[in-house]
């Protein structure tokens, strides 16, 4: 077996790969926007055959899946800052959209019926009350940012390809996922590189915060590509699956347990900056439809996610690589 893996650099991409490399002799090809030496690291701990493409140049993914002829396609690549897509709105739609768009094009115009799991997020749900929890995936779409309209153009357009090409198509609905190795504009790790300068001394014992209050559906990112696998190679094709732990913490508690397993006394103040246009209170995942279908459960706890994401970020601040 053959899988591609887009974004395979990224965040989400490299777990997949060291899942997948772990747990399967499949043959694995990633595409990175980067050049391929800045991911020499992964490529030598996981031996996936790296290829620098844009995927929003039709003929370049063409080429990508001639060459690999997959089996798997795990589509993990996009711009996936919602606080960046307000400020970068239509570079958010038209990247995400575009290139989901040229490697179904390039299935069909290569008559290749890999199955394919797009990944979307729980911000396709947006705007949910409080009534709507637990989240299911019949839940209305209510989007309230332009990166959550940017995922209901990729889950649509997947569903559109499934019923149209009969590409088998999985949508995967991911929830809030945070461990190592994720960007310092996310949650968590933005708390936890505040900390780790503070231990180290390099930066005063005050932390920066934005709302504490938005309570979200936290899982560990180990145990969401294992998720992925298993809607790829288990999951029904044109269905809708939501991952997520099914329980909420406040912003409040992830940055209370950070705290608490410091080694530092830190203030905290609120910065007005820090506050995004619209938030949404709560968000809780019913991922009953994976767990039926698939078999799959959490495994690890938040609090050890969040020790190991302050751990990377202690390690990083010692060897000064903060960005």
């Amino acid at each position: 077996m053959q899988a591609l893996i887009t974004g395979v650099g990224g965040f989400a991409g490299r777990h997949l790969a060291t899942f997948l490399s772990q747990n399967t002799d499949w043959t694995l090809y990633g595409s990175v926007f980067e050049p391929v030496g800045t991911h020499q690291d992964l490529q030598d701990s996981t031996g996936v055959w790296l290829r620098r493409v844009d995927l929003r140049e039709e003929l370049r993914v063409q080429e990508l899946i001639r060459d690999s002829r997959p089996d798997y396609i795990f589509h993990l690549a996009a711009l996936a800052s919602v606080g960046r897509s307000w400020h970068y709105p239509w570079e958010t739609i038209s990247n995400n959209v575009r290139a989901q768009l040229n490697i179904f094009q390039a299935l069909v115009t290569l008559d290749l019926r890999p199955r394919v799991l797009i990944i979307g997020s729980a911000d396709q749900y947006g705007l949910v009350h409080a009534e709507d929890n637990p989240i299911t995936e019949n839940t209305p779409f209510r989007p309230n940012n332009p990166y959550s309209v940017s995922k209901i153009a990729q889950d649509m357009l997947g569903l559109q390809y499934f019923l149209s090409h009969q590409v088998p198509v999985i949508r995967a609905r991911p929830f809030n996922h945070i461990g190592p190795g994720q960007a310092r504009q996310f949650v968590a790790p933005d708390f936890a590189s505040q900390i780790a300068q503070v231990e180290a001394g390099a930066m005063e014992p005050v932390m920066s915060v934005g709302n504490l209050e938005a309570r979200r559906d936290f899982t560990d990112v180990r145990d969401v590509v294992r998720a992925y696998y298993l809607a790829v190679t288990k999951g029904t094709p044109g269905e809708a699956y939501n991952i997520g732990a099914g329980a909420a913490h406040s912003i409040r508690e992830l940055l209370d347990t950070l705290l608490s397993l410091s080694t530092a006394r830190i203030e905290v103040q609120q910065d007005p900056k820090r506050m995004r246009p619209s938030d949404v209170p709560l968000s809780v995942c019913d991922a009953t439809r994976l767990r039926d279908d698939t078999g799959w459960a959490p495994e690890i706890p938040f609090e050890r996610t969040l020790a190991d994401v302050l751990d990377e970020w202690r390690r990083r601040v010692a060897a000064g690589e903060l960005d």
